[in-house]
């Protein structure tokens, strides 16, 4: 199969992926958090064919993707607070959980009784869904387990040949996956961290939200991925990450100790650090991630400088941690399990 890469503004692009998507194949689409593998929601076969492209586990439930509300009708019922949520954040990077239908296939739910429904916010996307009327199933665009893509280049990397079409909308937006939260157990519970934080759910619903346990920890061995992004190791490059956590003296000296010890054992070896630290860890080919005060911006950062780590054939990776609040939170769910929760403390 030829894969093809189209300027995701262009109409005639645009055509072309909602027929791909209407005859049950595959498209690769930007979206405002990280692009998309979108197929026909409604079609079982056309789901099956995005774990078959991805590798993906089919016991990791999907994201679906509408660009109005009219579209809820027949796949599910509205939860109590879905609605101030969705005039909050809707059309953006947050998914709510609702009770499905049996309209919608087990394979988009991984078998359970709720479904992860979004509006994206970016207009290519929403043309996109708009001019294929279907509701669209979609994790994001890379093979499992590798960093999310933020770029149509990311996508091309792991799925040429795998798909016909991916739509280039440029870098993304938000560059880490949309917020996930579940209103159909009681106390509304962020499964997911992401962009919309759970204190801005707060001021919107008015009341206090929950966070999994397992948004910084691996999921136990009874327990179901009830979100994507729930599984252990996730969102990883290649090489070995670790996470260093402490005062901030001690972590960057001991990324310097661990990184230049490495090298010295004949692995290639770097860091992920701050701006702030970026001088003082020269001599250990630090990949800045940002300013430790700006969480949206390590966000915005983070997949792209993972995937740059396999382009550089790192081996073993030492990085900086923010503090889990706010955008901070998402940063430390992906990190943690790109690490697949392997951290020092000093």
């Amino acid at each position: 199969m030829r894969t093809q890469v189209l300027d995701a503004g262009s109409p005639d692009a645009v055509r072309t992926a909602a027929e791909i998507l209407a005859q049950g194949g595959l498209v690769g689409f930007p979206t405002e958090t990280v692009y998309g593998l979108g197929a026909n929601a409604l079609d079982r076969e056309a789901v099956l064919s995005i774990f078959a492209a991805k590798g993906r586990p089919a016991d990791n439930p999907l994201i679906v993707h509408i660009w109005n509300r009219d579209q809820l009708e027949g796949l599910c019922s509205i939860p109590e607070g879905a609605e101030k949520l969705m005039d909050a954040f809707w059309p953006g990077p947050l998914t709510l959980l609702f009770p499905r239908t049996e309209r919608i296939p087990d394979e988009v739910t991984a078998g359970l009784p709720t479904v992860a429904v979004r509006m994206p916010s970016m207009p290519c996307t929403r043309e996109l869904l708009k001019a294929c009327g279907l509701p669209v199933a979609a994790p994001s665009a890379n093979r499992s387990g590798r960093p999310s893509p933020t770029t149509a280049a990311h996508v091309l990397e792991d799925m040429d040949g795998r798909i016909p079409l991916i739509l280039d909308g440029g870098p993304c937006q938000v560059g880490l996956e949309s917020t996930v939260l579940d209103l159909t157990r009681g106390e509304p519970t962020v499964l997911r961290p992401g962009g919309v934080t759970p204190e801005m759910i707060e001021d919107a619903l008015g009341r206090k939200v929950s966070l999994a346990g397992s948004i910084l920890r691996p999921l136990q061995p009874d327990e179901k991925a009830l979100s994507p992004g729930m599984r252990y190791r996730h969102y990883a490059p290649k090489g070995d990450v670790t996470l260093v956590e402490g005062p901030e003296d001690a972590v960057v000296r001991t990324l310097r100790e661990r990184c230049l010890a490495d090298r010295g054992e004949g692995r290639r070896s770097c860091v992920l650090c701050f701006t702030e630290h970026v001088r003082e860890l020269r001599d250990c080919d630090p990949h800045d991630i940002g300013s430790r005060g700006d969480g949206a911006q390590v966000a915005h950062r983070l997949f792209d400088i993972l995937r740059k780590l396999d382009q550089e054939g790192m081996e073993t990776v030492y990085s900086e941690v923010l503090p889990p609040e706010g955008v901070g939170l998402a940063v430390m769910n992906r990190l943690g399990r790109a690490a697949a929760f392997r951290k020092i403390r000093v």
